[in-house]
């Protein structure tokens, strides 16, 4: 089960993260110290975790650079960072509606549980794919919402996020969406 920040939970199993690097001594292959259970936080009927970060591009990893800068990232964590990537994991409470949003971003979105509709545009008419166990969106900065289509299940994307420059010059807009 997940763990929730306020100490609730859901049915979907629980995510670790396994961070790479090489010790010091001999260059041989380690795995970092970061806890690897994933703690998910409340927002808006979601749960959310930023499970890894970069805030440049080609990724430092001299001297462990980019694990350092995804420890000391700041709270609450941007949705996106300029010039890096957001590893995100999701997971959606049954019946959950997302606001309609933009972010000036190349998001990779994987549905790993459930079943999840993508609306883009407008909620009532706006064009819709639904989303199953193992599809692939790939959302370049258009105005999107995510719907869980579930009344009873929860869903889970992961969301990989590049930072990118808007092809129609718009600005993004979070719809509300509050990360803190």
């Amino acid at each position: 089960m997940v763990r929730f920040h306020d100490g609730t939970t859901n049915e979907l199993p629980t995510t670790h993260v396994y961070i790479t690097t090489h010790n010091d001594e001999d260059g041989k292959p380690v795995f970092d110290d970061r806890p690897e259970e994933v703690v998910l936080k409340r927002i808006a009927g979601a749960g959310v975790n930023v499970l890894y970060s970069t805030n440049t591009f080609p990724v430092d990893l001299k001297d462990n650079k980019d694990i350092k800068d995804h420890k000391n990232q700041s709270t609450p964590f941007p949705i996106k960072l300029p010039n890096g990537s957001v590893a995100r994991l999701i997971d959606y409470a049954p019946g959950v509606e997302s606001p309609m949003h933009r972010t000036n971003s190349l998001d990779y979105g994987v549905v790993l549980e459930g079943e999840i509709t993508l609306i883009l545009g407008d909620h009532e008419t706006g064009p819709r794919r639904v989303m199953k166990r193992g599809d692939v969106s790939v959302q370049r900065a258009t105005d999107h919402a995510w719907k869980n289509n579930s009344s009873t299940e929860w869903a889970r994307i992961l969301y990989i996020l590049l930072d990118a420059t808007s092809e129609d010059g718009k600005d993004e807009d979070y719809g509300g969406i509050d990360m803190q």
